[in-house]
């Protein structure tokens, strides 16, 4: 993971054109609309990290998981693939990658049983959905184009943190910019932006929200960055907040509802023509 960015995979072939990325989800825009889409990428991103947190997982290898999942949305509609069944997937070839352990189809299945136990508007495991993880996960491959290595701006935080000599004090600064690189995967920033990029653009505004601009001013303007990306970045994430509130699990009866409403919205895949139908969209059609 100490590799070249500006080499990887990551790099060459996923830091993807705003323009083309919106031309690809086009098809999925037309039926729910722009807004309502974000919000079901938000909606599954806090599932993610749900079952992620349900399982002990480590935040990386959350964050790889949601990598993917945005990925694979990012080529393919949202009809293609239940989005349930494809953030389980992700989290289970995240889980290799990051090299977690054993995070096999019964662990993943109960976890989001347990999910569903305390949220009503997410749907249990009836069994179906582990049986076909493996499957999905040669498809998300397949789209991804085997690109499995996922540059974090994690890392690039780290050597921030360091160049800033940041003393016990500022642990609520470290912990707020922590708390928007996550909080970043709720955006298309994954997809558009460098890591390093992201990383900045979550110290700048955990800086602005613990009042420090002043005291850092200086350094931030000694960095080579493009801080018109920086900027987007950070607009991106004050977005998603104001979008997550409708969409937070956590936030009782009401939430759940516009949930459940928002989830029915998501384009079902068309019943198969044919009993040779392309074993992909079978796959799709047995799950739904």
């Amino acid at each position: 993971m100490a590799g070249n960015f500006w080499k990887s995979s990551h790099y060459e072939q996923w830091i993807l054109d705003k323009q083309d990325l919106y031309r690809q989800r086009g098809e999925d825009i037309k039926i729910i609309g722009e807004e309502e889409y974000h919000k079901i990428m938000i909606f599954f991103i806090n599932y993610i990290q749900a079952m992620g947190n349900q399982l002990g997982s480590r935040q990386q290898m959350i964050a790889t998981a949601s990598v993917y999942f945005r990925r694979f949305y990012a080529r393919r509609s949202l009809k293609d693939i239940d989005p349930f069944l494809l953030s389980i997937s992700c989290l289970h070839l995240a889980a290799k990658v990051d090299e977690h352990g054993n995070t096999s189809p019964s662990k993943l299945s109960n976890a989001a049983n347990q999910l569903a136990k305390m949220h009503p508007c997410i749907p249990p495991d009836d069994g179906r959905m582990s049986k076909l993880i493996t499957e999905v996960e040669f498809y998300l491959l397949e789209i991804m184009d085997c690109c499995l290595i996922v540059y974090h701006p994690y890392r690039t935080a780290l050597q921030l943190f360091s160049d800033l000599k940041l003393k016990e004090s500022d642990d609520k600064l470290k912990r707020d910019t922590y708390g928007l690189m996550n909080d970043s995967l709720k955006t298309d920033a994954c997809l558009l932006f460098a890591p390093h990029q992201i990383a900045i653009a979550c110290l700048l505004g955990a800086t602005i929200n613990n009042n420090k601009e002043d005291e850092m001013r200086p350094w931030f303007q000694e960095l080579a960055v493009d801080y018109d990306s920086v900027f987007e970045i950070l607009r991106m994430i004050t977005s998603a907040y104001k979008r997550a509130r409708s969409v937070d699990i956590s936030h009782g009866h009401n939430n759940n509802e516009n949930i459940k409403s928002l989830l029915a919205k998501i384009p079902k895949p068309n019943p198969p023509s044919s009993t040779n139908q392309n074993s992909n969209q079978s796959m799709m059609q047995q799950f739904r």
